[in-house]
Parts: structure tokens; sequence; C-alpha cells
């Protein structure tokens, strides 16, 4: 059974960091782009981070310089670094899965596999 479990997040204040970690079981990890996603109350769903299965990644632009994202397959684990978090990076983060046919990264939510249950990021001003 396939499982993507975030933690990490929390509450914190402007120009400080957190860590998420997105735990995955189920399937070849190894061979999967990881990408993760992050929705605000009342916008849509947005691909923040990913990562292909050789380790190419890709950012939205409102995230360069400022957050990292890399994997560990051999504990099978996604993670994502946010430093200099700002007030509009408050959202819930999801971290998803899909199989790395193309060989490159994607930010596109509508290819994923399977989603996580995401874990809250609170960033005050």
């Amino acid at each position: 059974r396939v499982q993507l479990a975030e933690s990490g997040g929390g509450a914190v204040q402007s120009g400080g960091s957190l860590k998420l970690s997105c735990t995955a079981s189920g399937f070849y990890f190894s061979r999967y782009c990881m990408t993760w996603f992050r929705q605000a109350p009342g916008q849509e769903r947005g691909g923040v981070a990913g990562i292909d299965s050789r380790g190419h990644t890709i950012y939205t632009d409102s995230v360069k310089g400022r957050f990292t994202i890399s994997r560990d397959n051999d504990k099978t684990t996604l993670f994502l670094e946010m430093n200099s978090l700002k007030p509009e990076d408050t959202a819930k983060y999801y971290c998803a899965a899909m199989e790395d046919y193309r060989g490159m990264p994607t930010l596109r939510g509508g290819e994923f596999d399977y989603w996580g249950q995401g874990t809250q990021v609170t960033v005050s001003s």
C-alpha cells in the first residue's frame, strides 16, 4: 500500500526556517519524481519544488534561493529545506510522487500518482 507522510510543519516568524520531510513507502521511491506542492486557503494548489530520479531539481520562481529540495533514496524520504520564510509561504504543503518516465522534474500537479495528507506551515510577520 502506497503511503506518503509529511512532517516538519509548524509556525515560525518571518525570516525563520523549517525543514519538511516526506517519508514514502509502497513503491520504488528511487524511480519516482517527487514534488512538493502547497495550497493556501482560497488559492489553487501550486508546485513549489521538484526532483527527478537522478537528482535534477526545479523550483517555482518565488522560492528560488530560499528553498532546497533533496531526497534520500536509502531512507525513501523527501525533504524541503525552507529558509527566509515569508508570510506568503503560509500554506499546507503536500508531497507527491509520479513515475519518472520523462526523466525530468515537474511542478505540474495533474501528472502525479500519489499524494500525502499535507503538513501546515504558518509564517507570521
